[in-house]
């Protein structure tokens, strides 16, 4: 589950390094909506946990999880090479603002007049606290340093377990809302965190959590009014120009705790405009059932 780099396509402007934010791609200006280009990583000797390979490039635990099924999602094995997932389908949405796509736990930020996409990776609500999905909304007020108020059934939950909330959290580094919150309704937010672990895992009351220096940098570029669209696609899918098409095929949400923890597959819905794209007499019927089953997180090209 998850430093030697591969190539990378000269089209790819993906600028990180263990210190960089945001994975800044460019926007195809040729109706493509693949972008980017797969790593291959060496974990070096010693001790490297899972999640900081995944903060250095920019993931969440599921995306190294889902790409390198069978590596220990803690300690993965000095020597042992994995794939960093940073090819992917851009979601078949409007490319305006925020599109958060909790299926595959990132947030992608187009910046109004740049031709770039943003993605950076995000924690999501819990089961029973789920963040919400098909729905747009916008940036309502951006707050640096901000206050929790805890709601009655949260201090409820955590009395039980012998903790006892404040009325009010105040502001500072110990605030489970971190830094810096871009509201984007009356319950929900897109806010930091005081935690080292939990991006890319559903560890919220609902919000939209980042890694601190992630929200940091959002906050900054983000105006009040920005577009925010709230998705749950967990299979993607993209005609290229050159024709070969692709699925990128994540695993869906669990709806409930006992589906959480069952060892049951998931179903996957596949979609009107997914079936388009995939129920072609070119589709390699073999890549497709292999990416089905997979649920990689990873482009796979379909078409023979």
């Amino acid at each position: 589950m998850f430093k030697h780099l591969s190539a990378i396509g000269c089209w790819w402007l993906a600028m990180f390094s263990a210190q960089a934010l945001a994975v800044d791609y460019a926007l195809p200006s040729n109706g493509s909506s693949l972008v980017g280009e797969n790593i291959y990583y060496t974990v070096p000797e010693g001790k490297l946990s899972l999640e900081s390979i995944a903060a250095e490039f920019q993931l969440g635990l599921t995306n190294l999880i889902e790409a390198n099924p069978g590596v220990d999602p803690y300690l993965p094995r000095p020597g042992s090479t994995l794939i960093i997932p940073q090819q992917l389908i851009l979601p078949a949405t409007k490319r305006e603002g925020l599109v958060i796509n909790t299926a595959e736990m990132r947030i992608y930020y187009y910046p109004k007049g740049k031709n770039i996409v943003q993605v950076l990776p995000i924690g999501i609500g819990q089961i029973g606290r789920d963040t919400p999905e098909n729905w747009v909304t916008k940036v309502y007020r951006k707050r640096a340093n901000p206050t929790w108020t805890p709601t009655t059934r949260m201090r409820k939950e955590y009395a039980a377990r012998g903790e006892i909330l404040p009325d009010v959290w105040p502001a500072g580094p110990d605030n489970p809302m971190g830094l810096f919150a871009l509201y984007v309704g009356d319950l929900y937010a897109i806010h930091g965190t005081n935690a080292d672990f939990g991006i890319g895992l559903r560890v919220s009351q609902g919000c939209v959590r980042l890694r601190n220096d992630d929200i940091a940098e959002l906050f900054a570029q983000v105006p009040v009014g920005t577009r925010v669209e709230f998705i749950n696609v967990p299979i993607k899918a993209s005609v290229e120009p050159n024709g070969n098409r692709y699925v990128e095929v994540h695993q869906p949400l669990s709806r409930s705790e006992q589906e959480f923890e069952s060892d049951a597959v998931v179903p996957l819905d596949i979609p009107k405009n997914i079936t388009a794209i995939i129920a072609h007499k070119d589709t390699d019927s073999f890549a497709l059932k292999r990416a089905l089953e997979d649920r990689s997180g990873i482009p796979t090209r379909i078409s023979q």
